[in-house]
């Protein structure tokens, strides 16, 4: 796909931090960046107006002026020669950028902007785009390892495999590893219903080491494909014997970005985000991209 990588911006920190993100994202990809602010006229504090969308004018226009032209320029401070361009769109920024994002082949946010909830780890707009747009979205949070590798989470469910061969594309432009995470546990929710408790598979199978081979098998099997594409990536599969959310959050520590899959096995089928996906969006110490397996 060549459309560009759009990155949101509202003056906040954390969007001036997606917009660097952004331009190296562009800058390896060989595409354009495309910066975009929404605006609301209620969100801005403007006076009324006889059309709520109606044309920027004085301060109000100013203050978008300034907003799009840090950004610009932080870009082009990032990568020098990327093509740069922007838009100011009348909107809210969720609806605005998930239009965007038809075109695109990467979205990228902070992990929270100005207005909202002071005390929510991560804004609306990043889990809305997460969960609804129709490209990956990466959202800037934490302090990335520069010289670490692409963390990918692998739990062999097919709809996975979009993130699988998103974060090896990511490990060959970045020039790094790629760790591919599977974490397991004897523990299983899936006979709940029928014994009203978790099951131990131990004491259905009655043998741990059969169950880590099988595991093991299905994080073999979930990169093959990827690995015979990308025979120059250095993957360093990881099977990790315990929940998926703290031991994802604990790696992602020594990454660059880290790479999810909307939902995977368990949970709730009519939630478009899982519970793996939420927890790398509030909790992870880098970057993360969530690509949608119906993309």
């Amino acid at each position: 796909m060549n459309g560009p990588v759009v990155v949101g911006v509202d003056g906040s920190p954390s969007a001036l931090a997606a917009v660097g993100a952004a331009a190296q994202e562009a800058s390896l990809r060989g595409v354009e960046l495309r910066v975009v602010h929404a605006f609301l006229w209620p969100a801005m504090h403007a006076p009324p107006r006889p059309s709520p969308l109606g044309p920027l004018t004085g301060a109000l226009h100013e203050t978008v002026e300034r907003i799009v032209a840090d950004a610009v320029e932080r870009a082009r401070s990032q990568a020098s020669g990327l093509p740069v361009s922007h838009a100011v769109v009348a909107g809210e920024a969720s609806t605005v950028l998930q239009a965007q994002s038809r075109r695109a082949q990467l979205i990228v946010v902070g992990h929270r902007g100005y207005g909202g909830f002071a005390e929510l780890l991560v804004g609306s707009t990043a889990v809305h785009l997460s969960a609804h747009a129709r490209c990956p979205v990466m959202v800037v949070r934490g302090r990335p390892e520069p010289a670490g590798p692409v963390l990918v989470a692998v739990d062999g469910s097919p709809g996975g495999q979009r993130a699988i061969a998103f974060a090896f594309l990511e490990a060959v432009l970045r020039g790094t590893d790629l760790v591919a995470l599977h974490a397991w546990s004897t523990w299983t929710d899936h006979g709940e219903h029928a014994l009203g408790r978790p099951v131990d598979v131990v004491d259905l199978v009655g043998d741990v080491d059969r169950l880590r081979q099988e595991e093991e098998q299905v994080l073999t099997e979930a990169l093959a494909g990827q690995r015979e594409q990308y025979p120059g990536v250095t993957v360093r599969p990881r099977l990790v014997r315990g929940r998926t959310r703290p031991a994802l959050i604990e790696a992602s520590a020594n990454a660059q970005l880290m790479v999810v899959g909307a939902r995977g096995h368990g949970g709730f089928t009519g939630l478009l985000l899982g519970s793996v996906s939420q927890a790398a969006l509030h909790h992870a110490h880098c970057p993360v991209t969530v690509v949608r397996s119906d993309l």
